[in-house]
């Protein structure tokens, strides 16, 4: 791999596990709010996030756009090319996130419910 593809390659990779650390950021507060019943308006401000980041998977096949970028300099199949992540991590990143996504919301609902 030339020098251009690989810094190019690094920088997306960089960009990418900062989108990835900020999501994570988002998902943990929400998680903390609804367990300590603290629903404010950064809870609707991140799930509006975290929708609007399925809507982009959704219209890129499933697929980060970042990840779509970082095809043009590598054709590795490790499932973390595109991120500073284990590979397993990479792999199962999207399930894991999506299951803590929705227990979140099911405890969103039974604290606004509950009210």
């Amino acid at each position: 791999m030339d020098r251009t593809k690989e810094s190019n390659l690094f920088l997306l990779k960089l960009i990418h596990t900062l989108i990835w650390l900020f999501f994570n950021v988002v998902l943990f507060y929400m998680a903390y709010a609804v367990v300590v019943n603290k629903i404010d308006q950064y809870v609707w401000i991140g799930i509006g996030l975290i929708l609007l980041e399925g809507i982009v998977l959704l219209i890129f096949g499933k697929m980060c756009p970042l990840t779509v970028l970082a095809r043009r300099y590598s054709d590795s199949t490790k499932d973390n090319f595109d991120i500073f992540l284990p590979n397993w991590l990479a792999r199962h990143n999207k399930l894991i996130y999506t299951t803590l996504f929705v227990v979140i919301c099911i405890l969103l609902a039974f604290r606004l419910l509950g009210k």
